[in-house]
């Protein structure tokens, strides 16, 4: 990890030296050390370290702006002539590209460093670890785990770093028949009793989908919606919701609740949230966002992710977040309600363990659809009575975020990112489980 740094430093000192009079340049890296472990049917298939990372240069002049992407080893020797000869590509292209009125030019004078070391598993100890616990299930997965590392320097002299150690185990459990339970645990210090735990759970969730599958008709169904399924409700606000390029534009969900046409309930908080240290804080501006940004309080909107393209755009005022202004750390915070009291509060009803395939039906109107997937039940005066058929939700965040919000779990649960396609993705939600009466299933 030391010597990741110290060759992406230097890249960038040498950058700037290089540097022309009125150019301006970013330089950013994204980097990973990370171990992956694949099962399935509890037996090891694949496993093996990956040292990987990529570099993006960024050239500015004049109002225009051209990028390159290419793999970073870690060796000056390798890394620094793909850099000068990007920089030369990118000196004959700029003058043949558009000026871009809202460009983002490197001013600041901000500089950061934030080393987040965690207690991992030994790499030699993942399997004998987690494979007694699992040893006569069908259990399928994977554990991805070691150090992310990015970092950013620009021509003003500005420089960031941040690396963290974390984990995901993310998990699938079959039955005979080919039904599922799914899993996740994350984060920056291995924790093998919770980890026991929540196999725990997931074997009582997966005793309960042997019992005759219940077929539901369409309707309004009070329900529990697990925190995996919150977090990828969540999701969706990225994707024309907080941001305020979307607002402006009139194609977010939340310009009725500005308009103040619509309110969400008071039980309702969503902030951006840093403190985990699995996210670097600053964004591809060089810019460091608030350690936390309450953007929802009490069900009213209180501010919104502003780009510094989008300030210069509608004359505002940046407040850290990404180009995208996507959510990049965000929490729901917890409400009242005890674990033991999840299925009593319920009563009859559904219990969602998660969702997918969500898109907007209408996001003007803030409606949402998706599908129920994996363990999901039918809940009778607070007993679990048996597995449903998949379902089609449609319904209004103004809705189940809204009126018909009963109540929020007093704990939260760190659902990670997981992907893996190009590279280990950081990150995750911070999200309670939670009560909505009268849920609208449509198929």
């Amino acid at each position: 990890m030391v010597m990741v740094q110290l060759t992406f430093d230097r890249l960038a000192t040498t950058l700037q030296s290089a540097c022309q009079s009125g150019e301006h340049f970013t330089l950013r890296l994204a980097s990973e050390q990370s171990q992956f472990t694949r099962f399935n049917r509890a037996r090891v298939r694949q496993t093996g370290w990956v040292n990987d990372g990529s570099l993006t240069l960024y050239l500015m002049r004049e109002g225009r702006t051209g990028f390159r992407e290419f793999p970073f080893t870690g060796n000056w020797e390798i890394d620094w002539p793909q850099v000068d000869e990007a920089m030369a590509q990118l000196r004959q292209e700029l003058p043949q590209l558009p000026v871009d009125p809202y460009q983002v030019l490197p001013l600041g004078k901000t500089n950061s460093q934030a080393v987040h070391q965690g207690k991992l598993l030994a790499p030699d100890a993942v399997v004998p670890t987690l494979l007694p616990w699992v040893a006569d299930l069908d259990f399928t997965g994977i554990y991805a785990a070691g150090t992310l590392m990015r970092g950013y320097a620009d021509s003003a002299g500005q420089k960031h770093w941040f690396s963290t150690d974390s984990y995901s185990l993310d998990y699938s459990l079959f039955t005979p028949e080919g039904q599922a339970v799914k899993g996740t645990l994350a984060g920056g210090d291995w924790d093998g009793a919770a980890c026991e735990a929540r196999l725990q759970d997931s074997r009582v969730q997966l005793a309960l989908l042997s019992r005759s599958v219940r077929s539901v008709a369409r309707g309004q169904y009070r329900t529990y919606l697990a925190p995996a399924a919150v977090a990828d409700l969540v999701g969706m606000l990225s994707w024309g919701g907080v941001s305020e390029a979307a607002l402006q534009q009139g194609s977010s969900c939340l310009g009725i609740l500005r308009r103040g046409e619509k309110q969400l309930s008071p039980l309702f908080y969503l902030d951006e949230n840093f403190e985990s240290g699995l996210v670097p804080r600053f964004n591809e501006f060089g810019e460091v966002a608030p350690l936390e940004l309450s953007l929802i309080e009490a069900g009213q909107l209180k501010q919104t992710l502003i780009s510094s393209r989008t300030a210069r755009e509608y004359g505002l005022t940046p407040n850290g977040a990404a180009g995208g202004e996507w959510l990049r750390s965000p929490q729901i915070r917890p409400g009242h309600l005890a674990p033991d009291q999840i299925l009593p509060t319920l009563g009859t009803g559904l219990y969602v363990s998660n969702l997918h395939y969500l898109n907007w039906s209408d996001r003007p109107t803030g409606r949402i659809t998706g599908m129920t997937r994996y363990a999901c039940f039918w809940v009778e005066e607070g007993e679990m009575v048996g597995p449903i058929e998949n379902l089609r939700f449609d319904d209004s965040l103004y809705r189940f975020w809204g009126e018909n919000l009963l109540a929020l779990t007093d704990y939260q649960e760190f659902i990670p990112n997981i992907g893996t396609y190009g590279s280990r993705e950081a990150g995750g939600v911070q999200v309670p489980g939670m009560i909505v009466e009268g849920l609208t299933y449509t198929l």
